[in-house]
């Protein structure tokens, strides 16, 4: 058969049935699985409160939703428990949930998947306690059970993705809260699911690409060209089609290998943020905490990745649930350039979209030996740009004879505070003033002239004359002017 080269094991995915409320429940003394109890986050950032955790008879009794349902949704019920979340507890009770299953497996051999599931490798031990998986799946249910008060959901299957269809599909609607899948019986099992969005890596808009590609049932998807699925959704096609007939090649017991390490931090934001200053100034902050850890591990970020959650109304509206967009940088830790990057990665791809979710996450991380060149660079940058600025100012104070002639070089330099602004701005002026003071000596002299000169033809003569050398003197300057202005524009930054 297909499966015969493929890994074989005896794996567990145990779920903590309505965990937070199950805990919430037992703490109180009473019946997880018959009292109707929600746990209520009423934090800011809730939108004016949240269910975290609804016990079974609470979702079958009030038709309650954990993380959908809201305070608003909660019946006027005297029978509802109504608490708060105790995330101390819950972290203590997944501790201890652990520490039994290393009563039946090594502790290398217990994976932690969320706080409330684990993955149990159980290949090797499952002997020791049973004879049959079953029977060793029902009697870690009942130790919990009898320890903690809590119940337990387990898929089984012979690798970590079969044990959690198992479990999501079988599991959970079973009296026995025990569901099983093998590779001989991944056709029955798998492939009769007729809604995509029951199995667990697809969502619904993972559902309608799917659709798209004329796949509307796994077994659709099990019998699709996993070539096809590859070229048309990337990797996740082939992990898809991998999930359709139940393989899963990972594993678990061996210590993850993180390819690239990275630096970041996220925010939740206490409500629907629709300003852009507001928003602006969250990813300002949170860029200037990722600096700021950078230069905490002395190191140097060469990928900068924003990361935006839109709103659940601006999700349903937009058709994406935000954006994610990463731009390669030299590799720096400064606070400015950093935040800088950000902005404009946020303002080439915002919309107007309401954001609740902020991240900001640094790759392609370097050590920073070669801080203190980078530092000379960074200097020499600002100082060019200052340079740049001055040579502006400069050149404008050339050019300005065009439009403001001797006004401008004075306010240059009243304002400027800057030797070599200074010293360009009277040159200018000079320039300036040469038109002026020509045109004050020509009139001088010709009134001079008009007193010395009776006969009138001579004087015309005299009068042209000095208009035209008047005119060459001013089309001379105001060249030169423009000449020394062009100049100043054109130096270069090298850095």
């Amino acid at each position: 058969m297909f499966f015969d080269d493929e890994p074989h094991g005896v794996f567990f995915l145990i779920d903590n049935k309505s965990f937070y409320a199950s805990c919430e429940a037992v703490a109180r003394g009473l019946n997880p699985l018959k009292v109707p109890l929600v746990v209520l986050s009423e934090a800011e950032n809730t939108n004016g409160g949240l269910i975290l955790a609804t016990s079974p008879e609470a979702k079958h009794l009030f038709h309650l939703k954990a993380n959908v349902s809201r305070k608003r949704d909660l019946p006027n019920d005297p029978r509802l428990w109504v608490v708060p979340p105790r995330m101390n507890l819950y972290i203590q009770r997944n501790l201890q949930i652990n520490q039994i299953f290393h009563q039946f497996t090594t502790e290398k051999e217990v994976w932690p998947y969320s706080i409330d599931e684990s993955i149990l490798d159980m290949t090797h031990t499952w002997r020791l306690f049973g004879n049959s998986v079953r029977e060793v799946a029902r009697l870690i249910q009942k130790t919990v059970r009898q320890k903690l008060g809590l119940y337990t959901t387990v898929g089984i299957g012979d690798n970590p993705v079969q044990a959690k269809l198992a479990l999501d599909l079988y599991a959970k609607h079973n009296h026995e809260l025990i569901g099983e899948i093998h590779y001989e019986t991944v056709p029955d099992k798998i492939w009769s699911i007729t809604e995509l969005t029951d199995v667990w890596g697809i969502g619904p808009r993972m559902a309608k690409r799917l659709n798209r590609l004329h796949i509307h049932n796994m077994y659709e998807l099990a019998h699709t060209n996993p070539y096809l699925l590859k070229q048309q959704l990337g990797v996740i096609g082939s992990q898809l089609f991998a999930t359709a007939w139940g393989i899963d090649r990972a594993q678990v017991t061996e210590p993850t290998k993180v390819k690239e390490a990275s630096l970041g931090n996220s925010q939740v934001l206490p409500r629907d943020y629709f300003n852009q200053v507001e928003i602006e100034t969250v990813i300002k902050e949170i860029g200037e905490q990722v600096a700021a850890r950078l230069r905490h591990h002395h190191k140097l970020a060469g990928c900068l990745s924003l990361s935006i959650g839109f709103s659940y109304a601006a999700a349903e509206a937009d058709g994406r649930g935000g954006f994610h967009q990463a731009l390669k940088i030299d590799p720096t830790n400064d606070n400015q350039v950093l935040t800088q990057q950000l902005l404009w990665l946020f303002r080439q791809n915002w919309d107007g979209q309401a954001v609740r979710n902020i991240g900001v996450y640094s790759s392609k991380l370097s050590a920073n030996s070669g801080q203190q060149l980078n530092l000379v660079s960074a200097i020499l940058r600002r100082e060019v740009k200052e340079l740049m600025d001055k040579n502006t100012l400069n050149g404008l104070s050339y050019i300005s004879i065009l439009f403001a002639p001797i006004i401008f070089p004075i306010i240059v330099r009243i304002v400027s505070k800057d030797k070599i602004v200074e010293y360009h701005a009277k040159r200018a002026l000079l320039l300036h003033l040469v038109p002026g003071i020509s045109g004050f000596v020509m009139v001088s002299g010709l009134t001079s002239a008009g007193l010395l000169y009776n006969n009138q033809t001579s004087f015309s003569g005299i009068i042209l004359l000095a208009i035209a050398i008047f005119l060459i003197i001013n089309l001379v300057i105001t060249i030169l002017a423009i000449v020394l202005g062009i100049k100043q524009f054109m130096v270069k930054n090298y850095i």
